[in-house]
């Protein structure tokens, strides 16, 4: 998946950041910062490197898992009946367009520079190696979640159900990655990332409403295309939606100051399983 390897490429890219913020991060605890907006938020390079460095593996794994699936034979894609779609998801079952396809990646592109621009906010851009450092672990547990999930459920995409896709294109490995929507995923997570850091630094905006609308119809709009176009269904959608934008919202509130650290998130791996454990102490 293009959109996968360009987000991982950038998150390696990124990973800098996170060292120089750390100096940051302690000099203002130790009250050593000097003309400096205090940050809502608290990370630690002993507590988020692990989960970076975690889930940016996963992603790896899940990469793979992704490249070594096989696609349908054009007698397995002849068998294909809308019929046997569950009900929710059978109107779309037969989209197919080329258009729509290519009109998703406009917002798509567009919300990663989302989370970037809240930087021209003199709060946050006085805290931009934290914030950038929690933006890749965002997208890295997007991303983890997303891979390891497409590179183990074989669902088939709608437009394997269309007799106007190309034999080619219904036949592919990537046809079969349907579940659940990555581009959908991967877009809410920047876009509520950025409304929810750009909240915590400015709880008294009057810009807040209009901020978290952005967030909530740019996804909205990437699904529909997606949707539109034959590449997933709705419910892979609205999944991708809650997964992105519960990671966008829920990894920068976990590391808002005093807030208890009750979350924990370890990648396991096992001869019967890969994926993450997720905990939460009540």
């Amino acid at each position: 998946m293009k959109s996968t390897i360009i987000l991982l490429l950038s998150l390696i890219v990124s990973l800098p950041v996170f060292s120089q913020d750390s100096i940051s991060v302690s000099n203002s605890i130790s009250g050593q910062s000097r003309g400096k907006a205090e940050s809502p938020y608290e990370t630690s390079w002993k507590v988020d490197g692990p989960v970076i460095a975690g889930t940016l593996g996963l992603n790896f794994l899940g990469l793979s898992l992704i490249k070594n699936k096989e696609g349908l034979t054009e007698a397995e894609v002849a068998m294909k009946n809308k019929a046997n779609v569950n009900g929710i998801d059978r109107f779309a079952a037969g989209n197919y367009s080329e258009n729509a396809d290519k009109i998703s990646y406009y917002p798509f592109y567009a919300s990663f520079a989302m989370p970037v621009a809240l930087l021209l906010n003199k709060k946050v851009g006085s805290k931009a190696g934290q914030v950038m450092a929690l933006y890749i672990e965002t997208m890295a547990v997007t991303g983890a979640l997303y891979s390891i999930t497409a590179g183990s459920v074989n669902r088939s995409r709608p437009y394997v159900y269309s007799a106007e896709a190309p034999m080619d294109e219904r036949t592919k490995k990537g046809a079969r990655r349907s579940f659940f929507a990555g581009h959908t995923a991967a877009t809410a997570s920047a876009t509520f990332f950025a409304a929810k850091v750009y909240n915590d630094f400015n709880p008294d905006s009057k810009a807040k409403p209009y901020v978290w609308a952005a967030a909530a119809v740019i996804p909205a709009a990437v699904g529909y295309y997606r949707l539109k176009s034959g590449n997933h269904f709705l419910t892979d959608n609205l999944l991708g939606y809650a997964v992105g934008a519960g990671a966008g919202i829920l990894v920068p509130h976990l590391h808002k100051k005093g807030t208890p650290n009750n979350l924990s998130v370890v990648p396991v791996t096992t001869p019967e399983y890969k994926g993450l454990n997720l905990s939460y102490t009540f």
